[in-house]
């Protein structure tokens, strides 16, 4: 922003929601559905610190027994509403492995939200060391093998995709944003091709 007037006004915007982020994302595995939305919320995840996770009555009854003091009061936030929305773009091959490259819009705006989903639905994000197959934090977003859908990405494949894309940057992209300018409340929209 140039003006103070305008960094405010950019900062209320975020805020309140009213700046739209498109990405791409390439995916493990071929996603059946052409569209759809997740809509998981997200807490921070006790077992693996500082990451996230999809909240379940589970890890929420966990956390009952856990003391402020011990694990900090941001651990026990209740956890947040989360919504991702995505499109398929193209199902692909890469070096011979199934990928998926989406359109995805985080409508919520959380922290690590795009990974934590894409890794929920069995889909996580190629070259995601930390969601990704055998990531730093929770596999498959904090779920259990079984609660993810039919057409979840195999530990073969995903494993496979790791291992191709060992030392290359993750690949996920800001596609695009728009918003009223909050100063002179013109439409703005600004694009970037992704790399990958």
């Amino acid at each position: 922003a140039r003006t103070d007037a305008a960094l405010r006004g950019m900062n209320a915007l975020f805020r309140s929601r009213k700046v739209t982020r498109n990405y791409e994302a390439l995916v493990c595995g071929h996603v059946a559905d052409d569209a759809g939305s997740i809509d998981l919320p997200l807490m921070r995840d006790y077992e693996f610190p500082p990451f996230m996770r999809v909240s379940t009555d589970d890890h929420q009854r966990a956390l009952l027994d856990l003391d402020a003091s011990e694990v900090g009061k941001k651990m026990l936030e209740s956890p947040k509403e989360s919504l991702t929305k995505y499109a398929v773009v193209s199902r692909e091959d890469m070096d011979g492995n199934d990928v998926s490259r989406l359109t995805l819009t985080s409508v919520s705006g959380r922290t690590h939200q795009l990974n934590v989903h894409c890794a929920a639905i069995g889909h996580p994000i190629v070259g995601d060391t930390v969601y990704g197959f055998d990531g730093e934090a929770a596999s498959n977003g904090g779920l259990d093998d079984g609660e993810l859908p039919a057409d979840k990405a195999s530990a073969e494949l995903q494993q496979a995709i790791a291992g191709a894309c060992a030392g290359k940057p993750m690949c996920v992209h800001a596609k695009s944003i728009s918003f009223r300018h909050p100063v002179t409340k013109e439409e703005l929209s600004f694009d970037s091709k992704s790399s990958f």
